[in-house]
């Protein structure tokens, strides 16, 4: 599976602080065999995030994007709405997952916002802006992300 990671934050463009998150989601996905194609971070600008979401989603080089960061409930978490006005289709189900699971060691991931879409056939997953929270919640719902792109090109449920 071919997966583009996509770190979203302002402090982090900016080169203001390291992105932590970044490498967390990177290493869960090589360790699930995954190959990482590409890696970036864009500023919380609405209009960046649908812009780099269209672009990788569209160039059919990735299969999933998995974004971190953005997804609370701050003046500039803009990921989900972001998402939301680029899918052609809302996955509901991936985002309950990952707060429900994410609820079981962490009350406060109820307040994620994160959500699943697909745009064309790629699937793009936001995941929380923390390193802990991001490796979790991608740890919730990777084994269901093979099946989802697998339906994405054409397979069936069964």
């Amino acid at each position: 599976m071919r997966v583009a990671v996509l770190t979203i934050s302002d402090t982090v463009s900016r080169g203001e602080r390291e992105d932590i998150s970044g490498p967390a989601v990177v290493a869960v996905c090589r360790g699930l065999g995954w190959e990482v194609i590409l890696v970036l971070c864009v500023s919380d600008d609405p209009a960046n995030i649908r812009e780099q979401l269209r672009e990788l989603a569209d160039s059919a080089r990735v299969d999933v994007i998995l974004t971190t960061g953005g997804t609370g409930i701050g003046p500039r978490d803009n990921t989900p709405e972001s998402t939301e006005a680029v899918a052609d289709r809302i996955v509901p189900g991936i985002g309950e997952e990952m707060r429900r699971k994410g609820a079981e060691r962490t009350p406060t991931a109820v307040l994620s916002r994160g959500m699943a879409a697909v745009r064309s056939k790629t699937l793009i997953v936001n995941l929380p802006g923390s390193p802990k929270g991001a490796s979790e919640s991608l740890d919730a719902v990777a084994h269901l992300l093979p099946h989802a792109v697998h339906v994405l090109n054409g397979a069936r449920h069964d």
